[in-house]
């Protein structure tokens, strides 16, 4: 992992610390490779909504459980920091994290500093083309030591995929403030198949609540 992850605030910005960063100047960086217990994950989705809104929502980080998977509570403890907490099967996992970069309706990044997940990221906001909507990529990193057998005892997906799902979620908050479900289902039983995209897909895991109406700041 580059040092600005590792380091205080005042270090380096992760826009300059080659292998950290979503855009490198002015460009798309490529996705890092998993290697050294470190597990990257890059995903990108248009959302219909403008960037100083998305930025608002995700900067809100107490608003975070209500779509991020399985995250059940975050604290701001200060200015740049807070307390997350993520449960399954009745079992916690718990951090505290810093922002590491903050440019309104642009960027954010972050790091973990303490607890059981090791884990960094960036998130940039862009409008998209023409103005419509804002094309909201997200670039994360775990540290597959501890947390790897934790996630394998207590979590049901696998932590890219969880990436994916919450970024998913996001979009669905952002625009209508209701996050889809896919239980029930009206169709009776899956049979081999649909019990193998059940498995696939997640679908066992508690969908996060959103909030009934669409958010606007």
């Amino acid at each position: 992992m580059a040092k600005v992850l590792k380091e205080k605030p005042a270090a380096e910005s992760p826009s300059e610390a080659r292998g950290t960063s979503v855009i490198i100047d002015g460009h798309y960086a490529p996705p890092p490779e998993d290697k050294d217990g470190k597990l990257w994950v890059r995903t990108s989705m248009l959302i219909q909504s403008d960037p100083e809104t998305l930025y608002r929502l995700w900067r809100d980080v107490e608003k975070a459980p209500l779509w991020q998977e399985q995250i059940v509570e975050v604290r701001r403890t200060g200015e740049k920091t807070s307390h997350w907490v993520m449960k399954s099967n009745e079992k916690n996992i718990e951090w505290d994290s810093e922002v590491m970069a903050d440019e309104p309706g642009k960027r954010i990044a972050w790091r973990s500093i303490g607890g059981d997940s090791e884990n960094a990221g960036e998130v940039v906001f862009e409008r998209a083309p023409g103005g419509h909507g804002t094309m909201v990529t997200q670039l994360q990193q775990f540290w597959m030591g501890k947390l790897e057998s934790v996630w394998k005892t207590i979590v049901d997906r696998n932590p890219k995929q969880a990436v994916i799902e919450s970024l998913r979620h996001f979009k669905a908050l952002a625009e209508t403030g209701e996050i889809p479900r896919t239980e029930p289902q009206p169709h009776g039983p899956r049979g081999t198949m649909g019990e193998l995209k059940k498995s696939l897909y997640g679908e066992k895991i508690p969908v996060p609540e959103g909030t009934k109406e669409r958010i606007s700041a």
